[in-house]
């Protein structure tokens, strides 16, 4: 089987044993046999071959016979032009070993494809639209929102190097009681700056951000808002404090990289009358119906575990009413899917969420939710007490100012959303190789000095031949910079983003090793083009992978 080595070598691999056991099946008049997908993967032990099948064994179970047996036939039958050894090894797995001739094509491509590189059409221009962060604009985001705002942004930037066209939104919660707890909080704290005598309920806001907020109120309207009556007071604080709130949580987004294509607002919904709407058309379908003076979404005909209220006994709408509406508007805007980035607290949401979905009339999986578990920060070992600049938690801002954008960015993406994080502190700190995004972008300084040393020598990479580069670092190197639109493509698939930063660990590994083994500028002028043009490929992968993440590449540390 012949093939394109760039960005395909998954897909051909896993088309050679298909023909395979397509051919096995129709010898044994089984072709009507069901079978799953065929897979690969990259083994963790090198002694096992670049790719690994479960193929025997997955198909053992259906046929009733013996997984090596087959595992046996199928390596005996296996075609592919690119493989050096084929092993069946234990119950019947197939370890794949690939020869080295593809490696001389796969750098040429890297170089030609440059900050390309990697990218794919996977995704078909499929409009996607990732809703992350949403939180209730009534505090400063925290260090769990951080969290998610980063894996929001970095899966929507994988999708987007997947050929997907990804529309990033923030839904802002600005309608309900808690935008009016908050202008009661600031307008409470303004009049206090006046010295008259307040309470607070004991659901007021009182971290100290709004005692700032009503300085700024106190700033832009003087004494005069005293004079107003209460409810005309009331309103302009609580206005004002919710703009406050928003361009505080837009900065601090900001300062960590991360900007929307669109704020969409919880009131247009109700001053555009969508959630009426939307639950008149839901009780029209029979979805929606009359109970002890509420109106109740039928979730239970869609496998939700019960009822849910839509709109209560006074008339208000409930939250899930608003999010009813918010999806139908997704859905009309034209997407092709959703995604959601929700916290730990929201995982009993999304069967009710789906079976809104169907509701009106869209499918299940028209609707994608990723559960952001909770962030831990530890200080030498233990956990960081709450701060005492909120009152109330540590702020997203306060972690940014202390280890960095990159870190934290780094440190954010590094493991699966569905694991609790423990986020040292100290160690994303560190000016040395046991802080992971350092290893990282430390390897991106090294090339780049290796550049600055070859001189007049870098101007003829291009020259380099890739059939010199034969130690077990350089091919080790060579083969794992191929695999990155492999990486890329299953992190698409997955949604996540852990992939992409464990692959950026490994890559600046393998660069590491082949540094520390492999001289490239030498007596040797073919040999230093050669070694130059690897140097210059992981320098355009690393580059890359780091941009995907939001991380830096510096030239020099």
């Amino acid at each position: 089987m012949h093939y394109n080595p760039v960005g395909q070598l998954e897909e051909n691999l896993i088309a050679a044993l298909e023909k395979a056991r397509r051919e096995m099946l129709q010898e044994r008049g089984q072709e009507e046999i069901d079978l799953p997908p065929v897979e690969v993967e990259v083994p963790r032990e090198k002694s096992h071959g670049d790719y690994a099948s479960n193929l025997a064994m997955v198909m053992a179970g259906r046929l009733g016979e013996n997984p090596r047996r087959l595992a046996e036939y199928l390596a005996e039958s296996l075609d592919f032009e690119l493989l050096e050894k084929v092993e069946v090894a234990g119950p019947g797995f197939i370890n794949l070993t690939l020869n080295n001739n593809w490696l001389a094509e796969a750098l040429d491509k890297i170089l030609e494809a440059g900050q390309d590189y990697g990218r794919t059409n996977q995704g078909r221009g499929q409009k996607v639209q990732l809703e992350f962060v949403s939180t209730n604009p009534t505090g400063p985001l925290h260090v769990g929102h951080s969290r998610g705002a980063v894996v929001g942004d970095v899966v929507a930037s994988i999708m987007e190097r997947a050929g997907y066209e990804v529309y990033r939104e923030y839904y802002i919660n600005d309608a309900g009681n808690q935008i009016d707890l908050l202008g009661e909080s600031t307008y409470l704290r303004y009049q206090e700056l006046f010295g008259r005598e307040i309470t607070l309920s004991k659901n007021s806001y009182r971290g100290d951000y709004i005692i700032d907020i009503a300085r700024e109120l106190k700033q832009e309207h003087g004494s005069k808002l005293l004079e107003k009556p209460e409810e005309e007071a009331f309103i302009i604080a609580r206005e004002f404090a919710l703009e406050q709130m928003l361009e505080l949580i837009r900065q601090d987004l900001k300062k960590f990289g991360i900007t929307f294509d669109n704020w969409f607002s919880e009131r247009e919904l109700h001053e555009n009358n969508k959630i009426q709407e939307v639950s008149a058309e839901l009780k029209e379908k029979g979805y929606v119906y009359e109970k002890e003076g509420a109106l109740w979404f039928k979730s239970t005909a869609f496998g939700d575990d019960k009822d849910r209220v839509v709109i209560k006994s006074d008339g208000s709408p409930t939250y899930l009413a608003a999010d009813i509406a918010y999806h139908q508007n997704k859905m009309e805007r034209g997407f092709q899917h959703l995604i959601n980035v929700w916290g730990a607290d929201h995982h009993g949401y999304i069967e009710r969420m789906k079976a809104v979905m169907e509701a009106l009339g869209y499918e299940r999986d028209n609707l994608e939710i990723i559960i952001v578990q909770i962030v831990t920060l530890l200080r030498e070992g233990k956990k960081v007490p709450m701060s005492k600049r909120s009152g109330e938690f540590v702020t997203m801002r306060e972690v940014l100012e202390e280890v960095g954008r990159d870190a934290a960015r780094y440190f954010y993406s590094m493991r699966s959303t569905d694991s609790h994080f423990d986020f040292d502190l100290e160690l994303a700190k560190k000016q040395s190789t046991e802080n992971p995004v350092y290893y990282i972008q430390y390897a991106h300084a090294r090339i780049m000095s290796i550049k600055d040393n070859a001189g007049k020598l870098s101007e003829e990479i291009e020259k380099g031949d890739a059939s010199l580069l034969k130690t077990e670092e350089e091919i080790e190197l060579l083969k794992l910079l191929a695999r990155y639109p492999e990486e890329l493509k299953v992190a698409a698939e997955r949604r996540a983003c852990h992939l992409v930063a464990a692959y950026a660990h490994e890559l600046a590994g393998a660069f590491h090793v082949f540094y520390n083994k492999c001289r490239v500028i030498t007596e040797d002028r073919e040999l230093s083009l050669a070694r130059l043009k690897l140097v210059e490929a992981a320098r355009i992968v690393l580059r890359n992978v780091l941009e995907v993440i939001g991380v830096s590449a510096p030239e020099q540390m």
